[in-house]
């Protein structure tokens, strides 16, 4: 579903700032070449990215979701000194295609990728994180919320994409469409857990940006 006509969205894009080159042309390939582009965050997503991080300049980030690496280099624009980010997924194919973009970037030190399942990393992980993405299978949200909500820090954020899921949260949900019943479910959850603040922005598919009080 598009929340806006899409000139409106090329206005928005045209008076955003723009891509980073190395970011345009990873949006590009990936558009060319990878399985359901519609995953990665693109322009004016990626801008909203990189500003929140310069906005909270996490010294942690933890992602939950790589897919081909561009919302992890967005994040990495407005690390702290020395900060880093530790980004999660399990698809091993697109393994040497995100290292290799990750390389091309100035941030390449301060990014660590990771493959394997985040349902089994995120429990064993000692760190205290400023920020969360999550971009991954949607019935684990719930999941990933519950796990890495003690790991945040006071005043950190979560930032939880997809959370409209093209509308679809606002329809009778099919007791068989599990990921859309986990959405409606977290953006409840969330919504009445005292312990954050939280605002969901009609940002493509919906970002939830949640701050833990």
């Amino acid at each position: 579903m598009d929340f806006i006509s899409q000139e409106l969205d090329d206005y928005v894009c045209a008076h955003s700032e723009n891509e980073p080159q190395l970011l345009y042309d990873l949006n590009r390939y990936t558009h060319l070449n990878v399985l359901l582009p519609r995953m990665l965050s693109g322009h004016f997503q990626g801008r909203l990215l990189s500003m929140l991080s310069h906005m909270i300049q996490p010294k942690n980030v933890l992602e939950i979701g790589t897919y081909t690496g561009y919302s992890a280099l967005c994040f990495a624009e407005g690390l702290a000194e020395n900060g880093q980010i530790t980004t999660i997924d399990k698809n091993e194919e697109l393994e040497d295609f995100v290292n290799e973009y990750v390389a091309k970037s100035k941030f390449k030190n301060q990014i660590k990728c990771v493959i394997g399942n985040a349902i089994e990393l995120i429990p064993e992980m000692d760190e205290q994180f400023d920020l969360v993405f999550i971009d991954a299978d949607k019935s684990n949200y719930i999941n990933y919320y519950n796990m890495v909500i003690d790991k945040l820090s006071t005043g950190g954020y979560i930032i939880v994409d997809n959370v409209l899921w093209s509308g679809k949260v606002l329809e009778p949900v099919d007791p068989n469409d599990l990921d859309t019943k986990v959405l409606v479910d977290l953006n409840n959850i969330v919504h009445e857990d005292s312990r954050v603040q939280e605002v969901l922005l009609p940002v493509r598919d919906g970002l939830l940006v949640i701050r833990k009080k």
